[in-house]
């Protein structure tokens, strides 16, 4: 009996688990790697920061998404090296032969050099980022109830937020409805609705990607929300108590104890084993530069997508880092092995193409921003259409059910149920 094509997938993210679930039809082995047991819906991810959601509402364990997919089988392990001529994946605990492998591990977020800035601002990009960013804003508030300076109160009180985008942009509203409904009544001394939220983003204007008329609109609903919007605006420092800013000139040094990371991304460390193991050339942000059909140079049999590929060949730019990019990688890099198992000598494939369906982010209660190919709207009817959109693309039907009671629940009562402060013990108040 003819040994089955084996296929290794690095990544349970969107990408490696669209490229998983596409091949469950072929005469192929599916193996997917994860140093994580669970699929984790990432554009969620600052609801669970800013208390709405809890972890597990945005997970679903890989092995019950494959469980019913008799080819695909799920490894926990974590990838460190790749042996080409040997063709296996190296594992911290072992190795894993491949015919052919799909690399698919993402991003994490960059501090831009100024890795030592990490530890008073933190990212977004995993649940431990969540649950670490959930811990620090609402001990700020817990902190600034016990606090008699009135300069420290303030500094405690103050949210400076790096990064525009749609991460940014989503958490400020966030916060934004934590100070002024969420804990409007929940303490005695101080008023949560005094703290100040500020938006800094190095463009000119929020929401670069997004057309201009969006940004504007999207601006006047933060505005709207007393969030204080400075664009324009570098980021120069960051340290325990206070963030350093830079607009042209002029350089001002803002007390503020809660810095959240919203800009910037770098690939994982497998783009740099990559490009190690293979030659390929990697951009600043160390992401592997891959052929049209999503391989690298002179390897056919390794693919890289998602967040951690450099794709440029479209329009000239890279795809955006986005879960849509993600999924049509994973389908077509499955769909290309389709075709060269059913096909041997083909070995060239139609180059992929990405079609943009579109992109959205919600700014508060029934405030969001939609851009479609052929429509721009913003408000109330963008804000359902973010809902739906994002509910339908949870992968596990109970935790779509168990999101839409939760929001439901939070835009009736303003409450926001897992807004807890979890980790060591938080006294004294040390973040």
């Amino acid at each position: 009996m003819a040994k089955r094509h084996q296929v290794v997938i690095l990544g349970g993210g969107f990408g490696g688990l669209a490229a998983a679930r596409a091949l469950r039809k072929d005469p192929v082995d599916v193996t997917l790697i994860d140093r994580r047991n669970f699929h984790l819906f990432q554009p969620l991810l600052y609801q669970v920061a800013t208390g709405s959601l809890s972890p597990a509402n945005i997970s679903a364990p890989l092995r019950e998404i494959l469980k019913k997919q008799k080819n695909a089988r799920v490894l926990l392990g974590e990838a460190c090296g790749i042996d080409l001529p040997g063709r296996r994946v190296l594992l911290k605990d072992g190795d894993v032969p491949y015919d052919t492998l799909i690399v698919a591990t993402g991003a994490r977020h960059s501090h831009f050099g100024h890795d030592d800035w990490g530890e008073f601002a933190p990212g977004l990009k995993t649940v431990e980022d969540a649950t670490l960013m959930r811990r620090r804003i609402f001990l700020a508030f817990e902190a600034a109830e016990r606090e008699t300076d009135p300069e420290k109160e303030r500094a405690w009180l103050t949210f400076a937020i790096v990064g525009a985008g749609p991460t940014g942009v989503e958490l400020a509203g966030a916060l934004s409805e934590i100070a002024h409904d969420t804990l409007k009544h929940d303490f005695r001394r101080i008023d949560p609705s005094q703290a100040w939220i500020l938006l800094i983003e190095a463009a000119d204007r929020v929401l670069p990607p997004y057309a201009p008329d969006l940004s504007a609109s999207a601006q006047r609903t933060l505005e709207r929300l007393n969030v204080i919007v400075r664009t324009g605006t570098t980021v120069t420092g960051v340290c325990e108590d206070s963030i350093t800013v830079q607009a042209g000139s002029r350089t001002e040094v803002i007390p503020a104890r809660t810095v959240l990371w919203a800009a910037g991304v770098r690939a994982s460390s497998l783009g740099k084993v990559l490009a190690e193991a293979t030659g390929c050339d990697i951009d600043r942000s160390g992401r592997p530069i891959v052929e049209p059909d999503l391989t690298l140079k002179g390897h056919p049999e390794i693919s890289v997508i998602g967040d951690l590929g450099n794709f440029s060949h479209q329009s000239g730019r890279p795809l955006a880092g986005v879960a849509q990019v993600a999924i049509q990688q994973g389908r077509y890099a499955a769909s290309a092995i389709q075709s060269r198992l059913r096909n041997p000598p083909l070995t060239a494939f139609p180059a992929f193409r990405y079609h943009d369906r579109g992109n959205m982010a919600t700014i508060g209660r029934a405030a969001a921003v939609v851009e479609l190919p052929w429509l721009r709207f913003s408000g109330l009817l963008a804000w359902l259409t973010w809902l739906f959109v994002h509910l339908l693309n949870i992968v596990a039907f109970q935790n779509r059910l168990l999101v839409l009671v939760q929001w439901a629940w939070s835009y009736v009562t303003f409450n926001r149920s897992a807004r807890l402060i979890t980790g060591e013990n938080p006294f004294p108040l040390d973040l």
